[in-house]
Protein backbone atom coordinates (compact mmCIF):
# COMPACT_ATOMS: atom_id res chain seq x y z
CA UNK A 1 0.00 0.00 0.00
CA UNK A 2 1.39 3.69 -0.84
CA UNK A 3 1.24 6.44 1.07
CA UNK A 4 -1.42 8.07 -0.56
CA UNK A 5 -3.87 5.21 -0.59
CA UNK A 6 -2.98 4.18 3.43
CA UNK A 7 -3.95 8.53 3.22
CA UNK A 8 -7.39 7.29 1.58
CA UNK A 9 -8.38 4.20 3.34
CA UNK A 10 -8.02 6.64 6.71
CA UNK A 11 -10.34 8.44 5.68
CA UNK A 12 -13.02 6.16 4.37
CA UNK A 13 -12.76 4.68 8.13
CA UNK A 14 -12.39 8.04 10.01
CA UNK A 15 -14.05 10.94 8.06
CA UNK A 16 -17.87 11.71 8.56
CA UNK A 17 -20.41 9.80 6.54
CA UNK A 18 -20.91 13.55 4.96
CA UNK A 19 -17.50 13.74 3.53
CA UNK A 20 -16.53 14.14 0.16
CA UNK A 21 -14.10 10.89 0.02
CA UNK A 22 -10.71 11.76 -2.11
CA UNK A 23 -11.76 8.21 -4.11
CA UNK A 24 -14.62 9.39 -5.13
CA UNK A 25 -12.94 12.44 -7.39
CA UNK A 26 -14.32 13.04 -10.48
CA UNK A 27 -10.80 13.71 -11.55
CA UNK A 28 -8.66 16.01 -13.71
CA UNK A 29 -9.67 17.42 -17.10
CA UNK A 30 -6.32 15.94 -18.49
CA UNK A 31 -4.20 13.04 -17.99
CA UNK A 32 -2.14 12.82 -14.91
CA UNK A 33 0.05 10.13 -12.99
CA UNK A 34 -0.75 9.79 -9.83
CA UNK A 35 1.71 10.44 -6.65
CA UNK A 36 2.47 7.62 -4.41
CA UNK A 37 2.85 9.79 -1.48
CA UNK A 38 0.07 12.52 -1.76
CA UNK A 39 -3.60 12.32 -2.00
CA UNK A 40 -5.20 13.72 -5.14
CA UNK A 41 -6.81 16.85 -3.14
CA UNK A 42 -3.10 17.07 -1.42
CA UNK A 43 -1.32 17.40 -5.07
CA UNK A 44 -4.00 20.62 -5.32
CA UNK A 45 -2.93 21.90 -2.56
CA UNK A 46 0.79 21.79 -3.39
CA UNK A 47 -0.09 23.20 -7.38
CA UNK A 48 -1.89 26.22 -6.09
CA UNK A 49 1.16 26.92 -3.10
CA UNK A 50 3.59 26.77 -5.89
CA UNK A 51 1.78 29.23 -8.31
CA UNK A 52 2.95 32.34 -9.54
CA UNK A 53 -1.15 33.74 -9.15
CA UNK A 54 -0.75 32.62 -5.65
CA UNK A 55 2.49 34.63 -5.34
CA UNK A 56 1.25 37.53 -6.71
CA UNK A 57 -1.35 38.02 -3.90
CA UNK A 58 0.88 39.17 -1.68
CA UNK A 59 0.94 42.57 -3.73
CA UNK A 60 -3.15 42.74 -3.96
CA UNK A 61 -5.47 44.87 -1.97
CA UNK A 62 -7.51 43.27 0.51
CA UNK A 63 -9.24 46.55 1.47
CA UNK A 64 -6.89 49.32 2.11
CA UNK A 65 -5.34 50.39 -1.63
CA UNK A 66 -1.17 49.95 -1.59
CA UNK A 67 -0.93 50.56 2.33
CA UNK A 68 2.36 51.28 3.59
CA UNK A 69 1.91 49.74 6.50
CA UNK A 70 3.51 46.31 6.94
CA UNK A 71 0.78 45.25 9.20
CA UNK A 72 -2.27 45.68 6.72
CA UNK A 73 -3.94 42.71 5.45
CA UNK A 74 -3.05 41.59 1.56
CA UNK A 75 -4.59 39.36 -0.41
CA UNK A 76 -2.22 36.53 0.58
CA UNK A 77 -2.59 37.05 3.98
CA UNK A 78 -6.53 37.44 3.67
CA UNK A 79 -6.07 33.57 1.86
CA UNK A 80 -3.97 32.23 4.91
CA UNK A 81 -7.02 33.27 7.20
CA UNK A 82 -9.16 31.68 5.24
CA UNK A 83 -7.32 28.53 4.57
CA UNK A 84 -7.08 28.55 9.10
CA UNK A 85 -10.77 28.64 9.77
CA UNK A 86 -11.45 26.69 6.88
CA UNK A 87 -9.44 23.39 8.40
CA UNK A 88 -10.56 24.40 11.97
CA UNK A 89 -14.20 24.03 10.98
CA UNK A 90 -13.53 21.27 8.57
CA UNK A 91 -11.50 18.75 10.68
CA UNK A 92 -14.25 19.29 13.34
CA UNK A 93 -16.35 18.27 10.99
CA UNK A 94 -14.40 15.19 10.52
CA UNK A 95 -14.63 16.53 6.75
CA UNK A 96 -12.39 16.11 3.99
CA UNK A 97 -9.56 19.17 5.18
CA UNK A 98 -7.17 18.35 2.22
CA UNK A 99 -10.16 19.20 -0.15
CA UNK A 100 -10.90 22.07 2.01
CA UNK A 101 -7.84 23.64 2.69
CA UNK A 102 -7.19 23.61 -1.42
CA UNK A 103 -9.91 25.40 -2.77
CA UNK A 104 -9.60 27.72 0.27
CA UNK A 105 -6.30 28.62 -0.83
CA UNK A 106 -7.20 29.00 -4.80
CA UNK A 107 -10.47 30.93 -4.11
CA UNK A 108 -8.75 34.15 -4.71
CA UNK A 109 -6.26 33.61 -7.26
CA UNK A 110 -8.39 35.54 -9.70
CA UNK A 111 -8.82 38.73 -7.64
CA UNK A 112 -7.56 42.24 -9.59
CA UNK A 113 -5.35 44.08 -8.50
CA UNK A 114 -7.11 47.16 -6.18
CA UNK A 115 -9.70 44.64 -4.77
CA UNK A 116 -13.41 45.00 -5.65
CA UNK A 117 -12.23 48.09 -7.52
CA UNK A 118 -10.23 46.67 -9.79
CA UNK A 119 -13.19 43.85 -10.10
CA UNK A 120 -15.85 46.96 -10.80
CA UNK A 121 -13.12 47.67 -13.64
CA UNK A 122 -12.85 44.60 -15.69
CA UNK A 123 -16.50 44.75 -15.02
CA UNK A 124 -17.28 48.24 -16.88
CA UNK A 125 -14.19 47.74 -19.50
CA UNK A 126 -14.15 43.74 -20.54
CA UNK A 127 -18.04 41.99 -19.06
CA UNK A 128 -20.72 42.95 -16.19
CA UNK A 129 -20.05 38.85 -15.87
CA UNK A 130 -16.72 39.38 -14.78
CA UNK A 131 -16.18 37.91 -11.37
CA UNK A 132 -12.81 37.37 -9.07
CA UNK A 133 -14.30 34.05 -8.47
CA UNK A 134 -14.83 32.84 -12.16
CA UNK A 135 -11.27 34.27 -12.69
CA UNK A 136 -9.57 32.14 -10.50
CA UNK A 137 -10.93 29.18 -11.37
CA UNK A 138 -9.57 30.50 -15.21
CA UNK A 139 -6.65 31.41 -13.66
CA UNK A 140 -6.03 27.46 -12.74
CA UNK A 141 -7.60 26.36 -16.08
CA UNK A 142 -6.16 28.61 -18.62
CA UNK A 143 -3.47 30.52 -17.41
CA UNK A 144 -0.89 28.64 -15.00
CA UNK A 145 2.76 27.26 -16.13
CA UNK A 146 2.51 29.44 -19.34
CA UNK A 147 -1.13 28.65 -20.23
CA UNK A 148 -1.05 24.47 -19.58
CA UNK A 149 -2.88 25.51 -16.91
CA UNK A 150 -2.53 23.16 -13.06
CA UNK A 151 -4.96 20.37 -14.16
CA UNK A 152 -6.48 20.64 -10.69
CA UNK A 153 -9.64 18.39 -9.44
CA UNK A 154 -13.36 19.17 -10.08
CA UNK A 155 -13.98 19.26 -6.44
CA UNK A 156 -11.23 21.78 -5.87
CA UNK A 157 -12.28 24.33 -8.99
CA UNK A 158 -16.11 23.71 -7.71
CA UNK A 159 -15.14 24.91 -4.47
CA UNK A 160 -13.15 28.05 -5.70
CA UNK A 161 -16.21 29.09 -8.15
CA UNK A 162 -18.76 28.50 -5.33
CA UNK A 163 -17.31 30.90 -2.74
CA UNK A 164 -18.73 33.95 -2.88
CA UNK A 165 -22.71 34.90 -3.66
CA UNK A 166 -25.67 33.05 -3.75
CA UNK A 167 -23.97 29.58 -6.07
CA UNK A 168 -23.45 27.04 -3.42
CA UNK A 169 -20.51 24.27 -3.70
CA UNK A 170 -21.56 20.76 -4.62
CA UNK A 171 -19.30 19.39 -1.39
CA UNK A 172 -19.92 20.59 2.13
CA UNK A 173 -15.76 21.19 2.39
CA UNK A 174 -16.72 23.57 -0.53
CA UNK A 175 -19.43 25.31 1.26
CA UNK A 176 -17.19 25.73 4.10
CA UNK A 177 -14.90 27.90 1.87
CA UNK A 178 -17.96 30.86 2.15
CA UNK A 179 -18.54 30.97 6.20
CA UNK A 180 -14.35 30.75 6.24
CA UNK A 181 -13.83 33.40 3.48
CA UNK A 182 -16.62 36.18 5.62
CA UNK A 183 -15.37 35.16 8.76
CA UNK A 184 -11.80 35.97 7.94
CA UNK A 185 -12.68 39.17 6.18
CA UNK A 186 -15.26 40.85 8.30
CA UNK A 187 -12.46 40.47 11.48
CA UNK A 188 -9.73 41.19 9.73
CA UNK A 189 -10.97 43.96 8.23
CA UNK A 190 -12.36 45.47 11.69
CA UNK A 191 -8.70 45.15 12.55
CA UNK A 192 -7.33 47.12 9.72
CA UNK A 193 -10.07 49.33 10.03
CA UNK A 194 -9.46 50.32 13.86
CA UNK A 195 -5.57 50.62 12.95
CA UNK A 196 -6.18 53.20 10.10
CA UNK A 197 -8.06 55.27 12.67
CA UNK A 198 -11.73 55.14 10.39
CA UNK A 199 -13.65 53.13 13.21
CA UNK A 200 -13.35 51.76 16.97
CA UNK A 201 -14.45 48.54 18.39
CA UNK A 202 -17.15 51.18 20.26
CA UNK A 203 -18.47 52.54 16.95
CA UNK A 204 -19.97 48.21 16.32
CA UNK A 205 -23.68 48.08 17.96
CA UNK A 206 -23.65 46.80 21.29
CA UNK A 207 -25.88 44.29 20.54
CA UNK A 208 -23.42 42.60 17.74
CA UNK A 209 -20.69 42.74 20.27
CA UNK A 210 -22.77 41.09 23.03
CA UNK A 211 -23.33 38.22 20.53
CA UNK A 212 -19.82 37.68 19.07
CA UNK A 213 -17.22 39.36 21.42
CA UNK A 214 -14.70 42.21 21.60
CA UNK A 215 -12.07 40.82 20.73
CA UNK A 216 -10.75 39.63 17.21
CA UNK A 217 -9.99 35.87 18.67
CA UNK A 218 -13.31 35.97 20.37
CA UNK A 219 -15.34 36.73 17.57
CA UNK A 220 -13.75 34.33 14.99
CA UNK A 221 -14.45 31.70 17.72
CA UNK A 222 -17.65 32.38 18.37
CA UNK A 223 -18.26 32.60 14.66
CA UNK A 224 -16.48 28.90 13.77
CA UNK A 225 -17.99 27.79 16.98
CA UNK A 226 -21.29 28.72 15.70
CA UNK A 227 -21.20 26.63 12.29
CA UNK A 228 -19.66 23.56 13.81
CA UNK A 229 -22.38 23.69 16.10
CA UNK A 230 -25.00 24.25 13.22
CA UNK A 231 -23.40 21.61 11.30
CA UNK A 232 -22.40 18.87 13.20
CA UNK A 233 -23.73 15.28 11.74
CA UNK A 234 -25.99 17.25 9.16
CA UNK A 235 -25.23 16.96 5.52
CA UNK A 236 -25.41 20.71 4.67
CA UNK A 237 -22.88 23.56 6.31
CA UNK A 238 -24.98 26.77 8.32
CA UNK A 239 -24.53 28.69 11.21
CA UNK A 240 -26.42 28.98 14.93
CA UNK A 241 -29.58 31.37 14.47
CA UNK A 242 -28.37 34.00 16.78
CA UNK A 243 -24.63 33.90 15.76
CA UNK A 244 -25.96 34.19 12.28
CA UNK A 245 -28.19 37.41 13.15
CA UNK A 246 -25.12 39.27 14.61
CA UNK A 247 -22.74 38.31 11.58
CA UNK A 248 -25.71 39.52 9.07
CA UNK A 249 -25.82 42.67 11.09
CA UNK A 250 -21.81 43.13 11.46
CA UNK A 251 -21.45 42.78 7.99
CA UNK A 252 -23.92 45.54 7.10
CA UNK A 253 -22.50 47.52 9.44
CA UNK A 254 -18.78 47.23 7.88
CA UNK A 255 -20.07 47.65 4.43
CA UNK A 256 -21.62 51.07 5.65
CA UNK A 257 -18.58 52.25 8.29
CA UNK A 258 -15.28 50.42 5.98
CA UNK A 259 -16.29 49.46 2.80
CA UNK A 260 -18.10 52.40 1.59
CA UNK A 261 -15.84 55.07 3.80
CA UNK A 262 -14.03 57.70 1.88
CA UNK A 263 -10.99 57.38 3.83
CA UNK A 264 -10.65 53.55 3.07
CA UNK A 265 -11.53 53.96 -0.45
CA UNK A 266 -11.15 57.57 -1.26
CA UNK A 267 -8.35 56.05 -3.91
CA UNK A 268 -10.78 53.79 -5.60
CA UNK A 269 -12.06 55.77 -8.22
CA UNK A 270 -8.41 56.28 -9.54
CA UNK A 271 -7.55 53.13 -9.29
CA UNK A 272 -10.18 52.43 -11.71
CA UNK A 273 -9.76 55.29 -13.69
CA UNK A 274 -6.14 53.86 -14.44
CA UNK A 275 -6.67 50.15 -15.10
CA UNK A 276 -9.53 51.61 -17.29
CA UNK A 277 -6.88 53.39 -18.94
CA UNK A 278 -4.89 50.12 -19.10
CA UNK A 279 -7.15 48.50 -20.79
CA UNK A 280 -7.90 50.39 -22.88
CA UNK A 281 -4.28 50.84 -24.11
CA UNK A 282 -3.40 47.21 -24.36
CA UNK A 283 -6.75 46.84 -26.62
CA UNK A 284 -5.22 49.12 -29.17
CA UNK A 285 -1.77 47.32 -28.54
CA UNK A 286 -2.39 43.74 -27.59
CA UNK A 287 1.19 42.88 -29.12
CA UNK A 288 2.85 45.19 -26.29
CA UNK A 289 1.49 42.12 -23.98
CA UNK A 290 3.14 39.43 -22.71
CA UNK A 291 3.53 36.40 -25.19
CA UNK A 292 1.33 34.09 -23.00
CA UNK A 293 -1.76 36.89 -23.45
CA UNK A 294 -0.88 38.04 -27.26
CA UNK A 295 -0.84 34.44 -28.35
CA UNK A 296 -4.33 33.53 -27.06
CA UNK A 297 -6.22 36.56 -29.05
CA UNK A 298 -6.84 34.79 -32.12
CA UNK A 299 -8.86 32.22 -29.89
CA UNK A 300 -10.49 33.70 -27.33
CA UNK A 301 -10.20 37.86 -28.70
CA UNK A 302 -8.82 41.19 -27.37
CA UNK A 303 -10.84 41.93 -24.64
CA UNK A 304 -10.96 38.37 -23.28
CA UNK A 305 -7.03 38.44 -23.41
CA UNK A 306 -6.50 42.08 -22.06
CA UNK A 307 -8.61 41.23 -18.60
CA UNK A 308 -6.38 37.94 -18.19
CA UNK A 309 -3.41 40.29 -18.25
CA UNK A 310 -4.67 43.33 -16.03
CA UNK A 311 -6.47 41.17 -13.85
CA UNK A 312 -3.52 39.13 -12.95
CA UNK A 313 -1.62 42.73 -12.09
CA UNK A 314 -0.50 43.45 -8.75
CA UNK A 315 -1.17 46.87 -7.15
CA UNK A 316 2.23 47.66 -7.42
CA UNK A 317 2.64 46.24 -11.36
CA UNK A 318 -0.34 47.92 -12.61
CA UNK A 319 1.11 51.36 -11.41
CA UNK A 320 4.08 50.62 -12.59
CA UNK A 321 2.73 50.19 -16.27
CA UNK A 322 0.90 52.79 -16.16
CA UNK A 323 3.70 55.12 -15.54
CA UNK A 324 5.85 53.47 -17.97
CA UNK A 325 3.01 54.51 -20.53
CA UNK A 326 1.22 57.36 -19.80
CA UNK A 327 3.90 59.37 -17.11
CA UNK A 328 6.41 61.58 -18.79
CA UNK A 329 10.22 60.35 -17.36
CA UNK A 330 12.46 63.83 -16.37
CA UNK A 331 15.07 64.07 -18.95
CA UNK A 332 18.15 64.11 -17.31
CA UNK A 333 21.67 65.28 -19.12
CA UNK A 334 24.81 65.01 -17.36
CA UNK A 335 25.94 67.76 -14.94
CA UNK A 336 27.50 71.42 -15.66
CA UNK A 337 29.14 70.77 -12.28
Amino acid sequence: MTVAEFFCEREKNTLSPYAFLTANTAGRDHPYTPCNNRTEFQRDRDKIIHSKAFRRLMHKTQVFLFPVDEHYRTRLTHTLEVAQIARIICRALLLNEDLCEAAALGHDLGHTPFGHAGEAAMQQCFSPDFTHYKQSVRVVEKLEKDGAGLNLTVEVRDGMLNHAGDSVASTLEGRIIKFADRIAYMNHDIDDACRAGIMTIDDIPKEILNTVGRGHSERINTMVTAVIDASRDKPDISMTAEVYQAYEELRDFLFDAVYRNPVAKGEESKARAMLTELFDYFSKHPEEMPELYYRNIEAEGVGRCVCDYISGMTDRYAIDTFKKLFIPSVWQTPSDY
